[in-house]
């Protein structure tokens, strides 16, 4: 703040507010590279498998440099689920949105986790390497975690609810099951295609989708336009 008028003292100019946006811009951009870096290390490695020393030869940056965005291993792994989380919403959630409620929007929810599942089964998911890391623990890592997770089921459940609401889902259809019936098959997915390389795996799990789909919908609903994903590989 500067000086009145009538004092005395000679201080230094102030920086200008200009300046220190440009300085808080280049903070935050810098952190977005670190957490950015510290993702791609931890959907191989885990989070355990994060470190300052490992980030700093990444990104070419000091100890105390990465440290001092973070304050803490704890604070950065946080901020690695939190940018992982975002980036599902972004690829997963928000594109889906633009399909109508009801089947076409829980289809285009699944459509899109299985297009991110395909990739992953080569990176690796944070999701599921964080719940065989934090399972037994307590904490706000692990907290941060299942706070994601949980936000994402509710999502789910909340468009299998839609369906049944629009009368697109037989009225015995407990959203409950058939959100865990979903959520199954990413995770046998996972260990089928990434740690067993089964093949074909990527297409049961579509399957198991349309199956799961037909088995609650109305009739008329269940000849709606099936789940397929392009891809390559498995």
């Amino acid at each position: 703040m500067p000086f009145s008028p009538k004092s005395r003292s000679v201080t230094r100019t102030p920086r200008s507010a200009n300046g220190a946006g440009r300085a808080l811009q280049k903070g935050q951009q810098t952190k977005a590279a670190i957490v950015d870096a510290a993702l791609g290390l931890a959907t191989h490695m885990g989070l355990e498998g994060l470190s300052i020393g490992a980030l700093a030869q990444v990104t070419g940056m000091s100890k105390s440099g990465v440290f001092a965005h973070f304050g803490s291993r704890e604070e950065l792994q946080i901020s690695v689920i939190r940018e992982y989380h975002n980036r599902f919403e972004q690829e997963v959630f928000y594109p889906a949105m633009s399909a109508p409620r009801g089947v076409a929007r829980l289809r285009a929810l699944f459509d899109n986790w299985m297009k991110r599942t395909s990739i992953e089964i080569d990176s690796g998911c944070i999701y599921i390497s964080g719940a065989i890391e934090f399972g037994d623990r307590t904490g706000p890592v692990r907290d941060a975690l299942v706070s994601s997770v949980m936000t994402w089921h509710a999502a789910m459940k909340r468009a299998i609810e839609q369906c049944k609401q629009l009368g697109q889902l037989q009225g015995e259809t407990s959203p409950e099951q058939m959100l865990f019936e979903i959520h199954g098959l990413i995770l046998a997915l996972h260990y089928e295609a990434r740690f067993l390389q089964t093949p074909g795996s990527i297409d049961r799990a579509i399957t198991g989708f349309n199956n799961i789909l037909a088995r609650c919908s109305q009739p008329a609903i269940a000849k709606g336009r099936p789940v397929s994903i392009q891809t390559t590989k498995e």
